[in-house]
């Protein structure tokens, strides 16, 4: 028996100090309550705010005090509320230390009373995959030998950028998304097509946070594109390959997003999910090659980083190229990203190219053409340097170049310059598109991924910028119809927008842009084999590289 008690002598003891510790951690429940609403209380009055600020930053009538129409307590998503407890003095008269420390001492903490808190940022699938809902968005209509998009609402969604943090919506805009004027925000505002964290922006005034979710719906309309259809040329379980017209990119980019391979192959082939294995410039039609599974696609990839794929290109070429086998090592820089340029440059990434003739009919050589790197336009820079631009190529066959039209490196002005002589040109053709650009991108401010030497000057551009923007007064005319659209406070109407194609704030729609030829969306280069390890796939030789054929 005395044993027995000996042994149950630790067990006691535990339970003994198991009380204790919870004694002890009611006892600071109790007092850290009242603690913590010292704190609030004071920090609240330190601040100056009565309430807490609205969701999107339009505190005008929380600061006076003033109750929003329809809100029968403030705050909202992403705003804790202040509890009542805290909205009372403590009765201690400790509120003065709190105050005392001012606004340089206290600490900031996430979610203090009146900060708008920002939601973290969600996580997201890697890769790109499109599905039925997507395909879903419009529809296409054939007119003129062109395919068409019929106008549709899009979201663009956007994280903040690390550049606009502590800045407003309304300087965002203003300086690096002009293609509308700030009319047009304002009113899209009262039509609740801005959100901000997934809650409509009520004031452009508001600053930004990191991590903010930025979403804008906007009208969008897609230019035409060659009604000439994509063509199946292999598929097995691993891969699908297809011969690629000209004029249409192959994934969504710019203002291309249904008039893409990928999104074509999905509605009208139930081709979902691929993975483009290499990638070809919107104006160069052929093989086309993409990857049913991740897998098949890295495995591919690695194959193409051994330089193991052979790639074939035939191309139309001006004057008569020489007889012999030519190769050209010269390195190339990317001038502007923006609009898509690039040039032979020293301080450029190491390239090579392998040229032979094909024929000759006394206007223009057909050329074979073996790019040994994959640089941007390698083989339409490499063809220009060597005085031998691709026939109809509307950047490296422009005069904007100059008398030599940048033969063996010679541009005789700044990439500046350069540039904007190239987008006057296509724009005084209304073919902005050819530099995959549309009038807002011409604008001041909007930040452009080049070197420092080949930014596009804000000065230079300012002309054409205002000829392009003539339809600010339509879009003003417009935002003082949704003058007498009610907004409610802390959400505003949204406009129906359901099966429309013409849309009240859209200035696309009040425009009439003139159609492309299907002649004018075809470049001469031509993607005619690549070759694997265990694998070949060939297009047909086009009708503009075979002996017969004559320039119109």
């Amino acid at each position: 028996m005395w044993l027995g008690g000996r042994l149950w002598l630790p067990v006691l003891g535990q339970v003994c100090s198991n009380l204790r510790c919870l004694a002890i951690a009611r006892t600071w429940s109790a007092c850290r309550r009242p603690m913590a609403e010292r704190l609030s209380t004071g920090a609240e009055a330190a601040s100056g705010l009565g309430a807490p600020a609205q969701q999107n930053g339009d505190a005008g009538g929380a600061a006076r005090g003033e109750q929003p129409p329809g809100h029968p307590e403030p705050g909202g998503p992403g705003v804790e509320p202040v509890s009542e407890d805290a909205k009372q003095p403590s009765g201690n008269g400790e509120r003065a230390p709190a105050a005392a420390l001012g606004p340089a001492k206290r600490k900031k903490r996430r979610g203090a009373v009146g900060e708008r808190v920002v939601p973290p940022p969600k996580k997201r699938r890697a890769g790109v995959s499109f599905g039925d809902e997507h395909f879903a968005e419009t529809s296409y209509y054939f007119e003129g030998g062109l395919r068409k998009v019929r106008p549709y609402y899009f979201d663009f969604r956007t994280y903040c950028k690390g550049r606009w943090v502590g800045h407003s919506l309304l300087h965002v805009f203003g300086t690096e998304f002009r293609a509308q004027p700030l009319a047009y925000y304002e009113a899209a505002v009262r039509a609740g097509r801005l959100h901000l964290n997934e809650e409509p922006v009520q004031d452009l005034s508001i600053v930004l946070k990191d991590n903010d979710f930025l979403r804008n719906t906007v009208h969008r309309h897609e230019p035409p594109v060659t009604a000439e259809p994509i063509r199946l040329l292999a598929e097995n379980e691993d891969v699908v390959v297809v011969d690629k017209p000209s004029s249409i990119p192959v994934h969504p980019c710019g203002r291309f997003r249904h008039n893409t391979v990928i999104f074509i192959l999905g509605k009208e082939h139930q081709l979902k999910e691929l993975h483009p294995l290499h990638r070809l410039d919107r104006l160069t039609s052929g093989v086309l090659m993409f990857a049913k599974t991740a897998a098949v696609s890295e495995r591919i990839h690695e194959q193409v980083r051994d330089r193991q794929l052979e790639k074939e290109y035939v191309c139309r070429v001006v004057g008569e190229f020489p007889t012999e086998e030519v190769t050209c090592k010269e390195p190339i820089l990317v001038v502007s990203y923006k609009v898509g340029v690039c040039r032979v440059d020293p301080q450029g990434k190491p390239c090579e190219s392998v040229f032979q003739r094909l024929s000759y009919n006394g206007h223009s050589s057909v050329v074979r053409c073996r790019p040994l790197t994959g640089r941007t336009h390698q083989i339409r820079v490499h063809l220009q340097f060597l005085g031998h631009p691709i026939l109809n190529d509307p950047i490296y066959n422009s005069a904007a170049w100059g008398p030599s039209r940048g033969r063996g490196g010679h541009i005789p002005k700044t990439d500046e310059e350069l540039l904007r002589d190239l987008v006057a040109e296509h724009q005084a053709k209304q073919s902005l598109d050819v530099l995959d650009l549309c009038g807002g991108d011409l604008c001041p401010g909007a930040p452009d991924s080049t070197a420092p030497s080949s930014e596009l000057s804000k000065d230079c551009l300012e002309e054409m910028v205002a000829s392009a923007q003539k339809m600010d007064g339509a879009v003003e005319a417009a935002s003082r119809d949704l003058d007498g659209v009610p907004v409610t406070s802390g959400k505003a109407t949204k406009i129906d927008v359901v099966n429309q194609e013409t849309d009240p704030l859209c200035s696309e729609c009040r425009r009439v842009p003139q159609d492309p030829s299907p002649q004018d969306l075809v470049m001469f280069l031509h993607a005619l084999r690549y070759k694997g390890p265990d694998f070949e796939y060939c297009s047909p030789m086009p009708a503009w590289a075979r002996d017969d054929w004559q320039e119109h």
